[in-house]
């Protein structure tokens, strides 16, 4: 039985990762910050905040077909060691990229278009970007590093009952205010561009299935799902069933009034969320023996995640919790201003 460990493997990518692996028959260990129980023998969770210490323990004991690490690291030296490590351990390790790495320079994106790391002008970014710059950082050090037994996967923007998205926006936004019946602040610059998600429930599905596979080693992969929506189609996904309504705004109100206006939250639209680019997804399919029937629709995907959240009030709590109060009443006064000018 091959053995796989999934590090900081609980959360929206690692759940449904760690189930396709125990359907495909393979003995999982996931390292998880919070407390778990397993009622499957070939399941088992390791708690701990993930440290060297924590894995040099865990790589003593086992040797590991495969290494899953979800973690992002924004110091590429300090990856350097922590990848090193989880190399000389396993026969594959994983390494999570992002679709966030890629440049606008192709408007059907592969992995061999360009990375905003290889082709952008803009040094501010480059040197205070901190999520797909330091993935592409770490990339190069990984293709670099003279060994073989890894795997690059570069995800668009998963959803699962632990997050949905939306634009920029999260379920701490539009799915509470949905509930309060007030609307949303969304950018119109991005409604009718092509929306990058996808449901973890399928990026799950390919991850595990590039675990153990020689046609992954040395190998790059963008992990989506080959459907293709504009944002306007995922909120009116959420308009139809949470009842969920929108109000699209233009680009400098949506950053005033719908983000914290720090620097990532504008990074986020202007080398994302504001490009139209389509995602080709052919090279994982191949590679896993995978077809597009076999991956979930988005609709499909959202509908089963709100199901899901219906019956657990707790992570519907936590969206509250972690709700950014500011933001709220931030938009709160833009569209009560709004109101009394008509």
């Amino acid at each position: 039985m091959k053995h796989a460990l999934l590090i900081a493997g609980g959360g929206t990518l690692g759940c449904y990762t760690y189930m396709e692996l125990l359907r495909l028959g393979w003995k999982v260990d996931v390292i998880d910050a919070e407390q778990r129980i397993s009622f499957n023998r070939h399941l088992k969770w390791i708690q701990g905040m993930v440290s060297d210490e924590l894995l040099n323990d865990v790589l003593t004991q086992n040797r590991y077909d495969t290494i899953v690490d979800f973690i992002h690291y924004t110091d590429p030296i300090a990856y350097r060691r922590r990848g090193a490590l989880l190399m000389k351990h396993t026969e594959q390790l994983i390494f999570l990229s992002s679709y966030r790495v890629y440049s606008d320079v192709d408007k059907i994106v592969t992995e061999d278009t360009p990375q905003w790391l290889d082709v952008c002008k803009d040094e501010y970014f480059l040197t205070h970007e901190n999520y797909a710059i330091p993935k592409s950082q770490n990339e190069r050090w990984i293709r670099s590093c003279g060994q073989k037994n890894w795997t690059i996967i570069r995800p668009m923007i998963s959803f699962s009952h632990y997050r949905l998205d939306l634009v920029t926006q999260g379920a701490q936004t539009f799915f509470l205010r949905a509930r309060e019946g007030k609307k949303t602040l969304l950018p119109a610059a991005s409604r009718y561009l092509t929306a990058g998600v996808n449901w973890a429930g399928n990026a799950g599905k390919l991850i595990a299935h590039l675990c153990g596979n020689p046609n992954a080693l040395g190998q790059a992969f963008t992990i989506g799902m080959g459907e293709t929506h504009t944002w306007n189609d995922v909120a009116e996904i959420y308009s139809d069933v949470l009842g969920a309504e929108f109000e699209w705004v233009d680009t400098d109100a949506y950053i005033q009034y719908a983000t914290g206006g720090g620097y990532m939250a504008k990074c986020m639209l202007f080398y994302d969320r504001l490009l139209d680019r389509q995602v080709d997804i052919s090279k994982v399919l191949h590679a896993t023996g995978l077809k597009i029937e076999d991956l979930v629709t988005t609709k499909d995907g959202i509908l089963y995640e709100l199901e899901y959240l219906a019956g657990r009030p707790d992570l519907v709590q936590r969206f509250e919790n972690t709700a950014s109060r500011e933001i709220l009443q931030k938009m709160d006064a833009y569209l009560e201003r709004q109101g009394e000018g008509q």
